[in-house]
Order: structure tokens, then C-alpha cells, then sequence
């Protein structure tokens, strides 16, 4: 498992577009991809979890990546959050 909190810098932190363009990025793989935010648990691959997580601008979130391309998931959706949602 590999795991990593990250500071949101996206102007409009995650609303609808960066929402849809991480699920879209998580569901390339087949590793288990959690946000945690306030205590909550929210599944990257779903578009009403991230959506409904709330995160503005400045705000962490923990990122939990599990399974067998996790290393590959890991990398892909820490370097989108952390390039403000610009996929590469």
C-alpha cells in the first residue's frame, strides 16, 4: 500500500471537471484508490464520492493506493493533483 497526503493547490479546489478527469485517471487501473478527508473514506473511481468530498483550495487530503499496478495508479493521480489536474 502506498500512501501520501497532499495539499489541493487547484484554484477551484476538486469540483466537477477535476472530479470527472481524476476518476477518469483512477479507473485505468486495477488498484484499490481511496481519498481520505475529515475522517471519510471516499473511492477515487467513483464521480459522486469525489465529488461529494468538498476539498477547496489548500485544503490535504490522504491519498491510499492498494493493489497490483499500485505504483503506477500512485504516481499517476499524486502528479494530477499535484499539477492541478493537467493530465500528462
Amino acid at each position: 500500500m502506498l500512501e501520501k497526503t497532499i495539499c489541493v493547490t487547484n484554484e477551484t479546489g476538486i469540483h466537477a471537471r477535476p472530479a470527472a478527469v481524476l476518476v477518469k485517471v483512477a479507473m485505468r487501473y486495477k488498484a484499490d484508490i481511496f481519498i481520505y478527508r475529515g475522517g471519510n473514506e471516499y473511492d477515487a473511481k467513483s464521480i459522486m464520492n469525489v465529488m461529494s468530498m468538498g476539498v477547496r483550495k489548500s485544503e490535504e487530503i490522504h491519498l491510499k493506493v492498494s493493489g497490483p499496478d499500485e505504483t503506477e495508479a500512485f504516481q499517476a493521480i499524486t502528479a494530477l493533483i499535484e499539477n492541478d489536474f493537467k493530465e500528462a
